[in-house]
């Protein structure tokens, strides 16, 4: 979290989260993840949570959902010494896809990672991606986790910092209520294409 208040990631206001929720907390990793050497720095951390979740089994790629996920998912994967792939969206049906000529081979072990993870959905939607193409999901991992260890991807993960931030359905939010205009800092779209 220092990492966050340094590099002023940790924001407060009226947020829309990718989840579809409301918050007055928001942590921008993208913001962190600028500076090369922090990036480093939790990719290694977040692959040593990983390898110790594993023990001895070794992925072979590392998968992230776009484009959060991203830069740490490189990352991790470069301190896993395993490939590393994203997914994104569909521009057409908005559903998560793995493109660019990126390939899983049936059987291969592969650990999604996240930069955030709130209710787990862009985890979750990478995994059936992954598993569709025949790969083997062994793990997820995100930087943080807002859920405070409560999202539940289907798979065993890891954290590097668990938060138990309040988060509110849109017709539940107090801030709404106060007419608070709410900004959405996030990469995914909430509603499918017109």
């Amino acid at each position: 979290m220092a990492l966050f208040e340094e590099t002023a990631a940790y924001l407060h206001g009226h947020f829309r989260l990718t989840s579809g929720l409301h918050s007055s907390e928001y942590l921008q990793c993208a913001k962190v993840l600028a500076v090369p050497v922090y990036a480093e720095r939790l990719g290694q951390e977040l692959a040593r949570q990983v390898e110790e979740l594993l023990a001895d089994t070794k992925p072979e790629v590392v998968v992230a959902p776009a484009i959060g996920g991203i830069v740490i998912g490189h990352e991790v994967a470069k301190a896993l010494r395993a490939r590393s792939l994203f997914t994104e969206r569909d521009l057409d049906t908005n559903d998560m896809t793995l493109r660019r000529g990126f390939e899983i081979k049936p059987g291969e072990t592969v650990v999604v990672i996240e930069d955030v993870i709130t209710t787990g959905g862009s985890t979750k939607e990478v995994i059936r991606v992954v598993q569709k193409l025949g790969g083997k999901v062994l793990a997820a991992g995100s930087i943080i986790d807002r859920s405070g260890g409560r999202a539940d991807v289907g798979v065993p993960r890891v954290a590097l910092e668990s938060l138990r931030a309040v988060a509110y359905q849109p017709e539940d939010c107090p801030l709404c209520k106060e007419g608070v205009p709410v900004v959405k800092p996030g990469s995914r779209r909430t509603e499918p294409p017109a």
